[in-house]
């Protein structure tokens, strides 16, 4: 044996033995229960980033423990296309090079993502191998994959065939900056400060901070309860604006706040929610003033052509000069709604888009979580997911973006019909037989096709598949996605499938500086896990990495903690140097200290198995950590140096059982160490230790 463990010269080729004996790779086995994780599919535009390590280091965990349990175990792993996401990298990359998406047409642009896609797939896919990720890589999935598509299409058909997919004009959440709406769940809220404006609208004078939607505008509103102004309810005004004379109505609704501002607001349907809803509850003509472009359009006359900061500028300037302007509170704080991906203000715009009626599959998904069918191991996200529930507006999956899954609906442009596919090219119109039919541009939400990921991989990887491993054992990914991704993925499971996509939820947390700060590139203190691969070994990162933390929680990580893990990993290994160094055998009956490190062993084996069923693994890691160090090492090692032969058997039965217990977490140092033993079988594939020797 080497006398300093090299993870760098043996870990791919440990990998590689994995993989061509098929250890990763499950039996279908009739009768027995099998143990599935379908792996959330990272995103194929960049590599693979702590959160990510912190995902793979705990669902590999779980199923070596599985694996080593008996238990037929698959765990799928996959790509994602990621959207929007993918093509807000693309452009950034297109821009560094001068370009910008507005330079190429639809099938150059997509093919230009898909050959930077399919380039980093297969870099993040070998960045999981070095990781040590022991999924089954015969059955990998990408969201873009042919079969797949397939499934996105039929669940939409089937949806809208139900009344669960509509087309309607609502206002969205525009992002000017990527061209697309979002759902309400993609919008991020900032609090900033910004100037309130005082205008006045004939003998009433109203507070906004955008004054130059005013052409917009369809009535002002008060509070019913405000005496200040119930002589004006329901009459019109005259007003004198920068395009001339107008006329208003005054109406009262309860959604005005009288403490704001004069208690006077105006009412720009097109522009606000809020006032979309007042508008609709009040049946307000809906008047946009601003364009996909972000600039003002010709119903705002000579302000047509600015862009809505110039717009603001130049509207508040000809208010003051035009004394409609009576003050401005230069200290309004409040909070605007921006991008989640580039930070761009957010603009309410009414547009048409395919929306899913959310009500009825959030009926049958929380009836899963009351019967227990799911259920959250952290009970507080169980929680997190009833909120998110019982305030879901119904869902916009229409994107206006490229890269993607386009929407299989063609607009008869006879009738102006919508006719609705599986995917398959309609050759007529369904209601007058019209042959002039145009497909829809947009493409669907990435969350919707992702939403469908536990069946559509499942049904399209091998026959039996889906009847087998369905539904999932459990679903492990992080919090802050539980309203992206994992409800939709219990809504859809359960609408198409009729069962819910997985039994149990596993929420990890996020992983901070060894200060406990968020890390980020801005703050540079950024983590990356494939530095410390090379660095310290995959078996030291991913110790790290579930060290001194429930997966719930979020932990600090520092490049100190990995390094000490690979001491840990050096101290395994000069364990079994000294054990394997000599093995002779005297027969000789166990005495006291056997016993002691053998009743000891039979402990660490209850305590780690229990952690592993409940999901304590960092109390797993700590326990096997304490054992192998100290009580194995630092104790028992020391008191047989002088009785070497005679205690010999035990050395080897305690650290052969080590090594199994030890697998799951430090998978490649154990492997190594388990064919210095001279087992015939590999580690990944032998059983797990049992306390009957």
């Amino acid at each position: 044996m080497e006398k300093v463990f090299n993870p760098s010269a043996v870990e791919g080729k440990i990998y590689e033995k994995w993989e061509k004996a098929g250890a990763f790779t499950p039996r279908v086995e009739k009768g027995r229960k099998p143990f599935t994780i379908i792996m959330p599919p990272p995103n194929a535009n960049e590599d693979l980033h702590i959160g990510h390590a912190r995902f793979v280091t705990i669902q590999d965990i779980l199923v070596r423990y599985h694996r080593m349990r008996g238990a037929p175990t698959l765990w799928l792993p996959g790509a994602d296309h990621a959207g929007i996401e993918t093509q807000y990298v693309f452009e950034k990359k297109l821009a560094e090079e001068g370009k910008s998406r507005l330079d190429f047409d639809r099938k150059t642009l997509y093919q230009m993502i898909w050959d930077y896609s399919m380039e980093k797939k297969r870099r993040m896919e070998s960045q999981l191998r070095s990781l040590g990720a022991s999924c089954d890589w015969t059955r990998n999935k990408f969201t873009l994959d042919p079969a797949i598509i397939r499934i996105v299409y039929r669940t939409f058909k089937k949806l809208f065939d139900r009344g669960l997919i509509y087309r309607g004009n609502r206002l969205v959440n525009y992002c000017v900056r990527c061209g697309t709406a979002y759902s309400n769940l993609e919008v991020d809220h900032i609090e900033r400060v910004d100037p309130l404006y005082f205008l006045k609208y004939g003998p009433l004078t109203l507070a906004t901070v955008r004054p130059e939607t005013k052409f917009g505008d369809t009535a002002v509103a008060v509070h019913p309860k405000d005496k200040r102004y119930a002589r004006w309810v329901g009459k019109e005004i005259e007003a004198t604006g920068l395009l001339g004379k107008f006329r208003i109505k005054v109406i009262a609704d309860g959604a005005v706040d009288p403490e704001f501002g004069t208690g006077v607001v105006k009412v720009t349907p097109a522009h606000d929610p809020v006032d979309w809803e007042i508008g609709r509850r009040h049946g307000l003509e809906v008047r946009p003033v601003i364009g996909l472009d972000g600039r003002l359009n010709e119903k705002a006359g000579r302000y047509q052509g600015l862009s809505v900061e110039e717009a603001r500028r130049v509207v508040v300037e000809d208010l003051r000069k035009a004394g409609l302007l009576e003050k401005v509170d230069e200290n309004y704080k409040h909070a605007v709604a921006v991008c989640y991906r580039c930070k761009s203000v957010i603009e309410p715009l009414p547009m048409e888009q395919w929306f899913v009626k959310v009500a009825p599959l959030v009926k049958k998904a929380l009836a899963a979580l009351d019967k227990g069918e799911v259920k959250f191991i952290a009970r507080r996200f169980d929680k997190i997911a009833r909120h998110w529930y019982t305030n879901l507006y119904d869902w916009n999956i229409s994107r206006q973006i490229v890269w993607g899954i386009r929407i299989p609906a063609w607009r008869c442009e006879k009738c102006r019909e919508w006719v609705i596919t599986d995917g398959a090219t309609p050759e007529r119109c369904n209601k007058c037989s019209g042959d002039r039919l145009v497909q829809d541009p947009d493409t669907f939400d990435t969350w919707f096709s992702s939403g469908q990921w536990p069946f559509a991989t499942l049904q399209t990887a091998r026959k039996g598949d889906f009847e087998y491993f369905y539904p999932t054992s459990v679903m492990e990914t992080a919090y802050d996605i539980i309203p992206f991704w994992v409800i939709r993925m219990i809504m859809l499971g359960l609408s198409e499938t009729g069962q819910v996509p997985f039994r149990e939820v596993l929420i990890h947390g996020l992983v901070r500086d060894r200060e406990g700060k968020k890390i980020s590139k801005s703050k540079g203190n950024v983590i990356d896990p494939l530095v410390m691969v090379k660095r310290y070994g995959a078996d030291a990162l991913r110790m790290g990495i579930i060290w001194g933390a429930l997966v719930e929680n979020d932990i600090a990580l520092s490049e100190d903690n990995i390094r000490g893990q690979r001491n840990f990993a050096n101290k395994i290994w000069n364990i079994a140097r000294f054990v394997l160094l000599d093995r002779t055998v005297k027969k000789a009956p166990p005495n006291a200290d056997d016993r002691k490190i053998l009743g000891e062993l039979t402990t660490t084996i209850k305590k780690v198995t229990k952690a592993l069923d409940t999901y304590r693994l960092n109390e797993a890691a700590a326990e096997l950590y304490e054992f192998i160090w100290h009580k194995f090492a630092d104790v028992y090692l020391e008191k047989v140096k002088g009785r070497r032969a005679e205690a010999q058997p035990t050395l080897e039965l305690v650290l052969k059982n080590s090594l199994q217990l030890l697998h799951p977490f430090m998978p490649f140092v154990t492997e190594a160490l388990w064919q210095e033993l001279g087992e015939k079988e590999l580690l990944i594939t032998s059983p797990w230790p049992t306390v009957e020797r």
